[in-house]
């Protein structure tokens, strides 16, 4: 379970409000980063954004012993020789484009996808496979409802959070 409180999700204000309380002031950095956030918060909700998908949007199985080869250090995600491993590495890659902690499939059904995440099953998301679009849920921002979602460090990056 996620526990650094700087990677959750929340809403605009509270991002402005924190940040600008911790500055004092609004430098161009600091308006950079809320632009970024602002931008971010309105993405459009994906299925690759909570588990690895492939190009088509279709659920990735994790391979075989996939999280001992992972944690292998020349497989930190920058390798190009993977001959033998191409299942690991798209696996690795798609993992990557996750911008949510913590998510695993629940249910994966002829018509519907369920995901929840690993640390409170309470917050589940259903995507109809036709458009892969969630039910009742837009954008990354309709997501702040939920208490505790959490921030890959792939989302933290494009915010300009991490570098």
């Amino acid at each position: 379970m996620p526990t650094d409180a700087s990677h959750k999700l929340i809403p605009m204000t509270t991002f402005v409000l924190e940040y600008y309380s911790h500055e004092g002031y609004a430098d161009l950095q600091i308006l950079n980063l809320m632009n970024n956030y602002a931008n971010f918060l309105k993405k459009r909700l994906t299925l690759g954004m909570f588990v690895p998908v492939d190009k088509k949007g279709n659920i990735l199985k994790e391979p075989k012993n996939y999280s001992e080869w992972k944690s292998l250090d020349h497989n930190n995600g920058k390798r190009t020789d993977t001959t033998g491993f191409e299942e690991y590495a798209e696996y690795q890659k798609a993992e990557q484009n996750c911008i949510f902690e913590a998510f695993k499939v629940d249910y994966n059904g002829y018509s519907k996808v369920r995901i929840v995440t690993e640390y409170d099953p309470s917050i589940e998301l259903s995507f109809n496979k036709n458009d892969l679009i969630p039910s009742g849920f837009n954008d990354v921002e309709s997501l702040t409802v939920f208490d505790d979602i959490f921030l890959t460090s792939s989302a933290l990056k494009a915010i300009g959070i991490l570098r």
